[in-house]
């Protein structure tokens, strides 16, 4: 059931009137049973793994309560961590290692494959499972009781399958002390979705059929230009993509009274490396910085161990995205830059605001970041070094991109300078409602003329 859909929404209209139909006690029974059919609607199978994994780490939450011995805290910690971890390297990771494996020993690749389907947003679920059990070993999360409420937060359908990870602690606060949107929340939820829809259709789906042209025959397609066109499409794809996911959930999440972390921050406006993952999939960023990189030592341990700790980090947060080497070594290269950022700052802040260097440093550092999207996008790793090498041959190549591929990304570039500088966006959605119409108005312009309604195009982090 894609976001994008008819029958999404009808979907959604139903949950929204039964929920404020139904006393408040039974709301919680009726988004669980909503979110358990939003999942079985993609694989009825798998909805005995999320079940197992709920009920794992619902259990691990009380036994930590119960226990105050640290030898016998820090096994069940462990032994939620090994079951958590174990079903995503088996779903996830099993088919890649036996590959590896395989190759090793001088066999086909497939040699010991099994036919596995990925347990859909098993990544994210996973994830934000994880961090209610750490929070608990460490003392900074209340244990819940109620085998519902941690049912719910595990499987709530607005960011079940593609985020964004959202911490127990804001979470339980809204289910525990939940309180009717307002006015306001209403028309900012309902502006989301309605930008979420118009990223995704609009925007995204533009940009697929060129990255989808350009790495489906890389043969037909020689030069720099081409390529550089093929890997520039890709990247505003993924990005509209997945920030529009993120929109509709935390517009959604809004109008059920719920309140969803910020997760994309206008990435490609960054200054740096550093900087865009302060700005990109922040929720998963900030999950690693807590959860993996200040555990390993953060930068308290020296230099070396600062530059060891960020490789260890990204090289996970690729492992995270997808079995591949691709994957493995897109973690990789943002590790690698992470360092020499912080080789060459030393102990020094990055500055903000906007400096006569600021639109060199966002160039090139998009670029960069255009490069690892290569890795990310390419089938495989033969692929990616086709690409790499193409966007840096003397062959000229074709241009791929047309008019309208232009304007689109300046009419987001001038909206994001905007938003960056003066907020016009969120101004926008409490302005008065003769503005805030124009605001929609201009979305549902941009889904008529440029929106592509293709259910072969979908949400590209539904596949992690």
């Amino acid at each position: 059931m894609l976001f994008n859909t008819t029958r999404f929404f009808v979907f959604l209209a139903v949950v929204l009137a039964l929920f404020y139909a139904l006393p408040q006690r039974f709301r919680k029974y009726l988004l669980l049973t909503a979110s358990y059919f939003f999942y079985a609607s993609w694989n009825p199978k798998f909805i005995a793994l999320l079940l197992t994994l709920t009920a794992i780490d619902y259990t691990a939450g009380l036994w930590l309560e119960r226990t105050a011995e640290p030898v016998r805290r820090r096994a069940i910690l462990i032994a939620s961590l090994a079951a958590n971890l174990g079903f995503l390297g088996f779903f996830k990771y099993y088919n890649f290692t036996a590959s590896n494996i395989a190759l090793a020993l001088g066999k086909p690749a497939h040699s010991f494959w099994l036919d596995i389907v990925l347990p859909l947003g098993i990544s994210f679920h996973t994830f934000q499972s994880i961090s209610y059990v750490v929070d608990v070993y460490r003392g900074q999360q209340q244990v819940v009781r109620n085998p519902v409420d941690y049912a719910l937060f595990i499987c709530f359908f607005p960011q079940l399958v593609a985020g964004p990870i959202v911490r127990a602690r804001d979470f339980f606060r809204d289910l525990y002390h939940w309180r009717a949107p307002t006015a306001d929340e209403v028309s900012r939820g309902l502006f989301l979705i309605a930008l979420g829809l118009t990223k995704k259709m609009a925007f995204a789906d533009q940009f697929a059929a060129v990255a989808n042209a350009y790495f489906g025959n890389l043969a037909a397609n020689p030069g720099r230009l081409t390529a550089w066109c093929g890997v520039f499409a890709f990247g505003m794809q993924i990005y509209f993509d997945f920030s529009g996911y993120t929109d509709m959930a935390i517009g959604m999440a809004k109008l059920l009274g719920f309140h969803f972390p910020v997760n994309f921050r206008r990435p490609y406006l960054a200054r740096s490396i550093t900087d865009f993952w302060h700005r990109w999939h922040i929720s998963l960023s900030t999950w690693l910085r807590d959860y993996l990189y200040i555990p390993l030592g953060g930068n308290r341990h020296g230099r070396w161990m600062t530059y060891r700790n960020l490789m260890l980090t990204m090289l996970l947060g690729g492992m995270w995205h997808g079995a591949s080497w691709n994957f493995l070594i897109w973690g990789g290269y943002h590790g690698a830059l992470l360092s020499v950022e912080r080789a060459i700052r030393g102990g020094r802040e990055e500055r903000e605001g906007w400096t006569l260097l600021y639109p060199l440093q966002a160039v090139f550092t998009f670029v960069l970041v255009l490069i690892g999207w290569v890795f990310f996008r390419a089938a495989d790793l033969r692929q990616s070094l086709q690409v790499i090498g193409r966007m840096f041959t003397s062959e000229p190549g074709k241009m791929l991109l047309q008019p309208w591929h232009i304007g689109l990304v300046l009419v987001a570039l001038v909206i994001a300078i905007a938003e960056e500088q003066w907020e016009t966006v969120e101004r926008l959605m409490t302005a008065p409602a003769w503005a805030y119409a124009a605001g929609p108005a201009v979305m549902l312009f941009c889904l008529e003329v440029f929106g592509v309604i293709d259910a072969s195009i979908p949400f590209i982090y539904f596949q992690f």
